[in-house]
């Protein structure tokens, strides 16, 4: 049984199409042991006690300095013995210890198709703000594993979404959350909770 722990920070829609996935039979050998937000009021967290999962704050506001705080969420995911990390609209910056602990075990959703739009200062809407600048015909989504740099651990999965001359940054969200993050997040952690990937030299293959 695959055991998780998902990280959110926002509304926790990410988080919302693991649980139907789960409910859907999408998901399978899979548990979601605690969801962990770095925000109090974080609209994820009652998402997650709705379907009675356990929830923890871990903020970085509560510690005086980084290292206490870092330390402090290696050791709140650690107390719930869990195999998989799943970033779900994490906006804090994971800390190295944490990578070191947990390596190919802590998934990213990205909202573009990596290697574009991605590393720092892309996320949220900067990224789709992006993409319409550049006049892109096609975006999508990537789940990948985390690793010490930004966006550059090993893919797992990817999904295009078409772009329409009359998006705004928000239509181009909805719709490549919709049509693609939605969609390979639960794929990805299925595939990983029934053995089904094989990773070599930074690059994951699908084993049937």
């Amino acid at each position: 049984m695959l055991r998780i722990a998902v990280l959110v920070s926002g509304g926790g829609t990410n988080l919302q199409a693991i649980i139907d996935g789960m409910k859907l039979g999408k998901i399978t050998n899979t548990e979601i042991e605690v969801v962990i937000s770095n925000k109090e009021h974080a609209y994820a967290l009652v998402r997650a006690r709705q379907y009675g999962i356990k929830t923890a704050v871990v903020s970085p506001k509560e510690y005086p300095n980084r290292e206490e705080f870092d330390r402090a969420l290696v050791k709140t995911i650690d107390s719930y013995q869990v195999n998989l990390i799943v970033l779900a609209g994490y906006l804090v910056i994971l800390p190295k210890i944490l990578i070191e602990k947990y390596p190919n075990r802590i998934l990213n959703i990205h909202p573009s198709l990596i290697p574009s739009f991605c590393g720092p200062g892309f996320y949220g809407l900067h990224v789709h703000e992006a993409v319409l600048e550049r006049g892109n015909k096609i975006t999508g989504a990537t789940v990948h594993f985390v690793d010490e740099g930004t966006d550059t651990g090993p893919i797992i999965l990817q999904k295009a979404v078409r772009v329409y001359e009359q998006d705004t940054p928000e239509t181009l969200q909805k719709r490549v959350m919709e049509e693609a993050e939605w969609i390979i997040l639960p794929e990805a952690i299925n595939l990983i909770a029934n053995n089904k990937i094989r990773i070599d030299k930074n690059k994951v293959y699908i084993v049937d």
